[in-house]
């Protein structure tokens, strides 16, 4: 049952982080990465199992983790995926602030404006 909840959610999360990512506001697409990041850690999380009737513990004399046992590495890997996530957002977050700083908007498409309109060509040889 909490599985299905789950996948709810998270379809409902990857909904939202992608309406988001196509704003022309670089605010939004931000947030919408942010809650990207979090709708497949989510994934992760429910991939391992939601409601495990036996901690992903081995047990003495065993070799293995039973069959009903919780998966621990969606886990771990949830937990290097969340700090990677957050430096990430932070970094996004400098970099609109700082376009907004100097372009005084967040539209995406008054930042294209902003281009030089003669482009230099590039090199042409090493």
């Amino acid at each position: 049952m909490m599985e299905v909840v789950f996948a709810t959610l998270v379809s409902l999360f990857f909904a939202a982080a992608i309406y988001l990512m196509m704003s022309k506001f670089s605010i939004r697409i931000m947030l919408g990465i942010a809650i990207l990041g979090n709708a497949v850690n989510l994934l992760l999380f429910t991939a391992g199992r939601v409601t495990p009737e036996v901690p992903p513990i081995i047990p003495a004399g065993a070799d293995t983790l039973s069959t009903s046992a919780a998966n621990p590495l969606p886990q771990a890997l949830i937990l290097t995926a969340i700090v990677i996530s957050f430096s990430f957002f932070a970094f996004l977050l400098v970099l609109t602030y700082r376009a907004y700083q100097d372009l005084k908007t967040d539209n995406t498409g008054e930042m294209r404006l902003a281009e030089p309109k003669e482009r230099p060509l590039p090199p042409l040889g090493y």
